[in-house]
């Protein structure tokens, strides 16, 4: 038997929390999870309770592929393999590997934090990478960098993103339909059941009030600014967010939270900076590839401008 006095692993949920000026971030030491944003009494981000699972992916980072992978299954240099599907109902492997690891504080000073986590080999992904997100959090804006690096002996394919969900201050189910959206945008990649049909279309952007309309789209050909940025705008009763994404990301999928349940439905705008569609992995449409000891790199930002 073992002593009374034996140790147990730790079960208290753990945040890494960031304040500047009105605004206070927590970063959830479970998958590195922006779980909650908060800029005075507006919230900014729709989150979640410490040690809850929300549903809808709420704030994670989505490595080592963004989005859905169709029945889990892909191929690497003549090699098969087989990754976890969602469930019967979705048998699609979805939103990568580290959303319910273990992730560590690599760095932290006033208004900034990074954190990492590592992706070791497995069947369904022999790879292993090296993840960080460095946060800049100002009194209005956040700024969030993520670099991967190939800590493996092998070229290793990836694809990322982020999957923040936008609230400008609708709290009963259906209340995003009154916020404004404009979208940076030009072209929509068409899906079927989540997954592509290889169609592209055109789309327009200026959007306006969202009202009933439904999305959960893959967007893409993204209008820049002068410096290299794309810019969503949402705005509604608490205020207007902007967020930009840098080069990095040259897509954006758009989720308007319609399969989500009863007190998170429509409520909030899932804005999700990606680096390339569903599918990725399988056709390898904009998929990365890095070489052992190679680094990439992608930032983008949450702007906010509280309502008078």
């Amino acid at each position: 038997m073992p002593p009374s006095s034996a140790p147990w692993p730790a079960t208290t949920p753990s945040d890494v929390e960031l304040t500047a000026g009105d605004a206070r971030l927590a970063v959830d030491l479970r998958g590195g999870t922006l779980r909650r944003l908060a800029v005075g009494n507006w919230e900014v981000l729709d989150g979640y309770a410490p040690g809850t699972v929300a549903p809808g992916w709420r704030g994670a980072v989505l490595v080592p592929w963004p989005n859905r992978l169709r029945h889990g299954r892909w191929s690497w240099e003549g090699e098969e393999f087989q990754l976890e599907v969602q469930s019967p109902v979705e048998p699609h492997a979805i939103h990568g590997l580290v959303a319910w690891q273990p992730w560590s504080v690599l760095a932290e000073a006033d208004r900034s934090v990074t954190v990492g986590t590592t992706i070791e080999p497995h069947a369904g992904y022999p790879f292993r990478l090296a993840a960080a997100v460095d946060h800049v959090l100002s009194d209005d804006r956040l700024t969030s960098t993520l670099r991967v690096r190939n800590a493996g002996d092998r070229p290793a394919p990836f694809g990322a993103g982020f999957h923040p969900y936008l609230s400008v201050g609708a709290t009963a189910d259906g209340g995003i339909g009154d916020a404004e959206l404009a979208l940076p945008a030009r072209t929509e990649l068409v899906l079927d059941g989540g997954m592509p049909t290889g169609e592209r279309r055109p789309f327009d952007g200026a959007v306006g009030r969202i009202g009933d309309r439904a999305l959960d789209t893959p967007l893409t050909d993204l209008a820049r600014d002068a410096e290299g940025w794309a810019n969503v705008r949402l705005s509604g009763s608490a205020g207007e967010l902007v967020i930009s994404v840098d080069a990095a990301w040259p897509w954006l999928q758009i989720y308007t939270g319609d399969t989500l349940p009863a007190g998170q439905w429509r409520r909030s705008l899932a804005v999700e900076p990606m680096t390339c569609p569903p599918n990725a992995l399988a056709d390898g449409a904009d998929l990365l590839v890095l070489e052992p000891g190679q680094e990439w790199t992608g930032s983008w930002s949450l702007a906010w401008n509280p309502a008078a």
